[in-house]
């Protein structure tokens, strides 16, 4: 397969090299961050934290907020995500009492001027929450920090099909949310029953019409492939499915069965899941099927329709990545919210208590409930920027890049420069003039191009999904 899109200045184009995958298909990490979250320290607490932030230099520029929400009426077999299954409602009061303690002792380090551009509520599902408690929570928020109006901003929510109505729709727009999130993981109803998330196409259909007909800004679908019953003819007819409901956005991830790791994925059948070459097959069918309907394949496992803010970041340089996913609107300080959330700044990484018995305790003793966190060197922040122009750029400009941080590139990056010239050999990579530029061979593994640069990678030690 070799697809060209229509680009501005921008290599669409994505082969898939058989040969090539099978043998980048190994272990490594999403880069959601560098140094990734496997490096923060636990001796970067509560203390530590509020000492960061009374010291740092002032920040100017706009503010990103994530929160998050740990509560589910339902276990889904595969889910990795830090989460409380209950069909309690009543916790929730608890929670956003705490919530509301947290967000007015952060609030007093951030200056009230800076806007809030993007925010994004995770879980979880953020849903759980009835309708009176979303809205408390959102207007929490905006009695602390700058929450605004404008069309630039990017306000998110993930929500579970099974959670909420048509009502629910109409209330999230009317919160001044403009993006939804929606996971799917497969229309397949036997995949469902293995993985236990039933929800019936008709179901999201429903929901589907109201977000369009409240004017969402975006609507993204997540998909999961690698599932328990899953094959390229049953993923060709979810997505088939997939593209008649029109989302803005997909995001299609890897299942990862670590079942030593995460408690409910013991539930799932392992002989059920699909071999090594039936999973590529699968990503096979999945980058085939939505470029064809006109989707432009982003980074490592975005699609997006051509029109789409992201489609155009990604052709004239400006996209970016964090913890929330791609963006257009990376603000200097992410602000991380609840249970398990992370922070970051350009020089820290910190990440909040990963139970809520933890989290209620700090927050009633008034401390900032850090768990652990992990301050940047030099030498973090120049691969963190190497990385994120790999994931978001397919490419690294490597004579800025040495003027930024003041290395000479080649020199600085040696023994990972011969890593990339066999790269280059086999069709990964190309350069000339002081650019480094990734494929169309190479797109599908830019994973394993980025991990050339990471200095703590120790695959033997750590656990992370495949590459592809």
């Amino acid at each position: 397969m070799d697809i060209q899109a229509v680009s501005h200045g921008f290599d669409d184009r994505i082969r898939w090299d058989p040969a090539l995958i099978r043998k980048y298909d190994v272990a490594g990490p999403r880069y959601t961050s560098y140094p990734t979250a496997l490096q923060f320290i636990d001796s970067f607490g509560s203390r530590e934290h509020e000492e960061y932030l009374l010291e740092r230099p002032p920040v100017i520029g706009p503010l990103s907020l994530y929160v998050h929400i740990p509560y589910c009426r339902n276990i889904c077999y595969y889910c990795a995500c830090n989460k409380i299954v209950t069909r309690d409602a009543s916790v929730a009061e608890r929670y956003i009492v705490a919530l509301e303690k947290e967000i007015a002792l952060l609030s007093r380090h951030f200056d009230r001027r800076r806007r809030v551009t993007q925010l994004h509520w995770g879980g979880g599902t953020p849903t759980f929450l009835s309708p009176a408690e979303l809205t408390r929570l959102m207007h929490g928020l905006a009695k602390h920090f700058s929450l605004i109006d404008s069309p630039e901003r990017e306000y998110s929510i993930e929500i579970d099909p099974r959670s909420v109505d048509t009502g629910t729709i109409a209330l999230l727009k009317g919160l001044g949310f403009n993006r939804l999130s929606m996971g799917i993981q497969d229309f397949d109803p036997d995949v469902q029953r293995a993985i236990n998330r039933i929800q019936p196409f008709d179901m999201v259909e429903d929901l589907v019409q109201a977000v369009r007909e409240h004017r969402f800004k975006s609507l993204s679908f997540d998909l999961i492939y690698g599932l328990p019953l899953q094959g390229p003819a049953s993923m060709e007819q979810t997505l088939a499915r997939v593209i008649a409901l029109d989302p803005d956005r997909i995001s299609c991830y890897s299942y990862a069965h670590l079942p030593d790791v995460f408690s409910s994925q013991r539930s799932i059948d392992r002989m059920q899941l699909p071999g090594a070459d039936e999973k590529l097959e699968i990503l096979h069918t999945i980058i085939d099927t939505l470029t064809d309907a006109g989707y432009l394949y982003v980074g490592m496992d975005h699609f997006v329709k051509p029109q789409d803010e992201l489609a155009k970041a990604m052709h004239d340089g400006t996209l970016q990545r964090n913890f929330q996913g791609y963006s257009t609107q990376l603000a200097p300080e992410l602000v991380g919210i609840g249970v398990s959330s992370i922070s970051s700044t350009a020089d820290l990484y910190c990440q909040n208590v990963k139970t809520v018995d933890e989290y209620f305790a700090l927050l009633e003793q008034g401390k900032l409930p850090v768990q652990r966190g992990l301050r940047l060197t030099a030498e973090d922040q120049l691969r963190r920027d190497v990385i994120m122009q790999l994931i978001c750029r397919m490419g690294i400009d490597t004579e800025q890049t040495g003027e930024r941080h003041g290395i000479d590139f080649e020199r600085h990056f040696a023994a990972e420069m011969r890593v990339l010239a066999d790269m280059e050999r086999e069709g990964l990579l190309a350069s000339e003039g002081g650019h480094i530029r990734v494929t169309a061979a190479g797109r599908p593994l830019v994973r394993n191009i980025c991990m050339v640069f990471d200095a703590y990678l120790d695959p033997s030690r750590q656990r992370f999904s495949r590459t592809i």
